[in-house]
């Protein structure tokens, strides 16, 4: 490197910044713009004809020509772009901005006749060096772009030497056809989301897909999610991330980065996630996925990871924001260490203005190129913490994608803690915009599902929309509710274990929560035993029966719908294998339960009163009301306590009163229940009883009946 910056020769520079109204609003560059030359540079032998940039087009942009490098540092003392031939780990060019193609902190630079096919790009910033102020610009290093579409070297999963990645970035050019494509914006009522991860749903052979493992794959099972009823996928992290980060080996057992929650590259995609080369025009692939689920009425969300990135703490490695303003990107302690809000080695300072406008134009750039529907924020309290980590009471990053114009139809869903401490499910500061994963449901309603003392008072509310939660703020549909996700048991699990089994982790058994609010319904993990078997799958639909039948946004994960299990693993976060991957043999040994949860999501649909106030009420009959094995009263006592009746009523105008009533009982002996009276014109049907595997609804002539132990009947008023 030393040896090229000596040979390095350039003529005087004259040139002036190009007119700001040929960027155009849409960064579209037209066709017949005539960008000029006016300056040169010698690299080895090679002439390069320059000129300024596009200063408010960030990134690496193919134009007429050539391409636009545009890169910001506040700190730094120069920059240089370095080129690299695809594929290959020295530079054969490197060509620093000149001072007069920099305006306040940006550097622009059009490098003409460039081959976007033929080069990769990385740059180099030189800067102090002073780490107790949190400087430490190092101009040996190769520096990945922030605003980088694609990045190199990371197509192929596990086949990178682990902590020798050297990240380069690729020119994309964006000629996507998304045809008369029209968003499906679906009500947040009317949500039912579906978590999964893009490897893990079609990687065992099981899948039968043709390319298992990619976005292709989740493709080919577009008919699968169409049959089960799911109108929203949320996606665990696609953006470009190091599997090979903390990579281990513990009894021949390869131990990933598997989940991705550890970024590389906010806007660009996971390109190992992708089934064929896409040279150039990295995320087309991710595009024909998005376009296909959205045109069968699928939304597509994606859980993104603001609150750290890869580069960890001050042993973490160093490729492209510690580079470019380390004490910009990073909340920093005032020695120059990196607080650890994240539980990963760092955490971005979300609320600096450099990092606020990155996060904004990230997410605009993923709904207006990949036309993504919705984001789950990953650590979401973060993104409310000052720069000195104290949390902010209107953060302006929170406020700024709330009131965002391009982001209005977007779903904002928060993941409303952090591993600092900072618990806000209810308060997060959301201006009536954001929805939470309400930790609270998932924790209340396992400990009532599974019968725990003076757990059906609470179970109550959780059930009719958290009110106690978000009705002080005047908040609706602000709770997404869940029993289940990526982080814990499976649904299965959560039934077929009393403590956690993380031994393949590597950590001896000491990761993972500890409290995971479950019951193993009498042997712990798999067993013979049809009545223990059959207990577990009662307690599944009872569980997913309530799901569905609670106000809010439900989520569940990928797999619950047919038992499918982690061997007692609740923090499978690197395990690449089938401990992770959904084993679609399953789903023929349970196709009862994927019935279940077929008939569970089609009766939520088909009801609205049980997903929003319908008039506050019909008939006489209140919005929502509780009841015991007496009508209008709530037990308190004996095996009473663990009975809870919820009754929905409203009314359309289309369609009448509505009225649904959700008997469950937590007891682990039958109870004799009472329904309450309806007018003389109306009936109660038996639509769904957890009691059976297969529901065959019926009309209800008596008021009374018998709920079996530990089951759930739901009745509609007809």
């Amino acid at each position: 490197m030393n040896n090229m910056d000596a040979n390095k020769t350039t003529r005087p520079l004259n040139a002036r910044p190009l007119d700001k109204i040929d960027t155009l609003a849409s960064m579209k560059l037209p066709r017949n713009i005539h960008l000029v030359p006016l300056d040169f540079y010698e690299c080895n032998g090679v002439t390069y004809s320059i000129r300024p940039g596009f200063y408010d087009i960030n990134g690496a942009t193919a134009i007429p020509g050539g391409v636009n490098f545009t890169v910001h540092s506040h700190g730094a003392t120069s920059v240089a772009l370095v080129l690299f031939r695809s594929g290959e780990e020295e530079p054969y060019g490197e060509i620093p901005f000149p001072e007069p193609y920099k305006i306040g902190n940006m550097y622009s630079m059009i490098v003409f006749k460039l081959d976007i096919a033929d080069f990769e790009y990385a740059y180099r910033v030189d800067g102090p060096y002073d780490p107790r102020k949190g400087l430490i610009f190092d101009r040996s290093k190769y520096l990945l772009d922030p605003y980088a579409k694609a990045v190199t070297g990371q197509r192929e999963w596990g086949e990178k030497q682990p902590g020798a990645q050297q990240y380069k970035a690729r020119v994309v050019r964006d000629d996507f056809d998304w045809g008369n494509f029209h968003a499906p914006l679906i009500p947040t009522e009317d949500l039912v989301i579906y978590e999964l991860h893009v490897r893990g749903f079609t990687m065992d052979p099981s899948s039968g897909v043709s390319c298992p493992g990619t976005f292709e794959g989740l493709r080919e099972k577009i008919p699968y999610l169409k049959e089960l009823g799911v109108n929203a996928v949320e996606l665990m992290p696609i953006f470009e991330f190091d599997e090979m980060q903390d990579y281990r080996e513990k009894d021949g057992q390869k131990l990933y980065n598997y989940w991705g929650y550890s970024t590389v590259s906010f806007f660009a995609p996971n390109t190992s996630y992708s089934a064929s080369t896409e040279h150039n025009r990295e995320g087309n692939e991710l595009k024909r996925l998005i376009r296909e689920l959205n045109e069968n009425g699928i939304e597509v969300y994606l859980d993104v990871v603001f609150n750290h990135t890869a580069e960890g703490n001050e042993q973490g490695p160093f490729f492209s924001f510690k580079g470019f303003d380390n004490n910009i990107y990073y909340l920093l302690t005032p020695d120059g260490y990196y607080y650890n809000f994240s539980g990963c080695g760092n955490t971005l300072n979300c609320n600096h203005p450099i990092v606020h406008q990155m996060i904004l134009d990230c997410l605009r750039y993923w709904v207006t190129t990949y036309r993504i529907d919705g984001f789950r924020f990953d650590l979401a309290s973060i993104l409310g913490r000052n720069e000195d980590g104290s949390p902010m009471e209107k953060p302006p990053l929170l406020q700024s994608l709330a009131f965002d114009p391009i982001l209005g139809n977007v779903k904002l869903i928060a993941e409303a803690w952090d591993a600092g401490g900072l618990y806000q499910v209810g308060s997060f500061p959301s201006w009536n915009r954001w929805a939470e994963w309400n930790g609270k449901y998932r924790d209340d309603m396992r400990c009532y599902i599974k019968g725990d003392p003076g757990a059906t008072q609470i179970a109550a509310q959780r059930i009719t929309g958290s009110r106690d939660i978000y009705d002080a703020h005047g908040r609706k549909d602000a709770s997404v509710n869940f029993i289940t996700c990526h982080d814990g048991f499976t649904m299965y699990d959560l039934f077929a274990y009393n403590d956690k089994h993380n031994e393949r982790n590597a950590w001896d058994n000491s990761d993972g929560c500890w409290n995971n609010y479950s019951w193993n319904c009498g042997a712990e993990g798999e067993t013979d035993d049809p009545s223990v078997n059959q207990l577990r799958e009662r307690m599944i639909r009872n569980a997913f029966a309530l799901l569905m039948c609670s106000r809010g946004i439900p989520m569940f994960l990928a797999g619950d719908e047919f038992c499918n299990t982690q061997f007692g693993n609740n923090n499978a976060y690197c395990q690449d294998n089938i401990t992770s991957w959904l084993d679609w043999r399953r789903l023929e040994k349970y196709r009862d339960m994927f019935g279940f949860f077929r008939t569970m999501i089609a009766f939520r649909k088909a009801h609205r009163v049980v997903r929003t106030d319908l008039s506050g009420g019909t008939m006489g009959f209140p919005d929502v009301s509780f009841h015991g094995v007496t009508p209008w009263h709530q037990g308190d006592f004996g095996r009473d306590e663990h009975y809870l009746g919820v009754m929905f009523a409203g009314y359309e105008r289309n369609r009448g009163s509505q009225v649904v009533y959700v008997a469950s009982n937590a007891y682990w002996e039958p109870l004799r229940v009472t329904l309450p009276e309806l007018p003389l014109s109306m009936h109660w049907e038996l639509e769904v009883n957890t009691w059976e595997a297969e529901q065959h609804p019926c009309r209800f002539e008596q008021r009374s009946f018998e709920i079996g132990g530990r089951s759930v009947m739901i009745f509609v008023g007809k």
